[in-house]
């Protein structure tokens, strides 16, 4: 009986330290099998390779490791240490590595060989990219949930709405710059 009360115990322990720590994680290991599963043929065969992973308990293992082991570890420290890596992605001019390092993306395109870092500064939540004289140039730095600040043609930074409305006021005053330029 004592054994009982000890184990409910342990039980509520746990679940109540998981429900309380107020993350609900990324699920990158999760993510990437599911991912994978997606691009490895026709829709038929990722169907019976998604059922054949739910048979044998691969999809719930990497929930469970996702779950007890993999976002206590990016709540605690800030990253996840499986979103980390190189992804392949193919672009409609060629095929680009991506590889994250938990501070940003190392961009190499297999076509030409160009590279291309951008880096996320978190003291002024803004995105960068290194330019080939070795200098940064902010693309944008967030304001708020629904405002990011992005740099003009004339050298200033301005205010636009993450919206549909915002991104096109942008993209209207970047053309009438390049249209000015020729």
């Amino acid at each position: 009986m004592r054994k009982t009360y000890l184990t409910v115990a342990l039980v509520c322990t746990l679940a109540g330290s998981m429900m309380m720590s107020s993350c609900i994680g990324s699920f990158t290991l999760t993510n990437k099998l599911l991912n994978w599963n997606s691009h490895i043929g026709s829709k038929f065969v990722n169907e019976l390779v998604f059922f054949a992973f739910w048979i044998l308990p691969v999809y719930e293992v990497s929930a469970l490791a996702d779950v007890l082991v993999l976002n206590s570890i990016e709540f605690w420290s800030g990253e996840n240490p499986v979103a980390k890596g190189t992804k392949v992605i193919e672009g409609n001019d060629g095929r680009y590595l991506v590889k994250c390092d938990g501070k940003g993306y190392t961009i190499k395109s297999e076509t030409d060989g160009s590279i291309v870092r951008l880096d996320f500064h978190a003291d002024d939540k803004s995105w960068s990219v290194k330019l080939p004289d070795g200098e940064d140039q902010t693309i944008f730095t967030f304001v708020d949930d629904t405002h990011i600040s992005v740099p003009t043609p004339s050298g200033d930074f301005m205010t636009v709405e993450l919206s549909d409305a915002g991104v096109y006021a942008y993209q209207q005053i970047a053309m009438a710059s390049n249209m000015a330029m020729r």
